[in-house]
């Protein structure tokens, strides 16, 4: 099934990507932990639990780092709430085939910038 997508609509679309790949980036860089926090190791044996499990000392998030979160959040909310909400969608027959059709069609697509 094909949609013609508004371009404003896939433009958001990709912004959107975007900006959870930036968080995503944001959060694999960041300690464990928003606070500092002490680590552990336990082993299957020791712990009673089904895995072993191991977590360095957190030093927690800096204010700046945090702030940066919250912006980058702030970011895919606004980006998500202008998709979801888009007028496109009262003019489809079959919107969650067309919401996934807008992912793929914008999974590959290039940089709006």
């Amino acid at each position: 099934m094909s949609f013609d997508f508004p371009s404003e609509l896939l433009s958001v679309q990709v912004e959107l990507v975007q900006a959870k790949a930036d968080l995503a980036e944001v959060y694999a860089a960041l300690p464990w932990s928003v606070e500092e926090l002490q680590g552990w190791s336990r082993a299957k044996e020791t712990g009673g639990g089904y895995y072993e499990s191991h977590r360095p000392d957190s030093p927690g998030w800096s204010v700046a780092e945090q702030q940066q979160v919250a912006e980058l959040r702030a970011r895919v909310l606004e980006l998500s709430e202008r998709v979801v909400t888009h007028e496109f969608w009262s003019t489809c027959d079959d919107a969650p085939v067309a919401r996934s059709a807008l992912k793929h069609a914008t999974a590959e697509a290039p940089d709006p910038a």
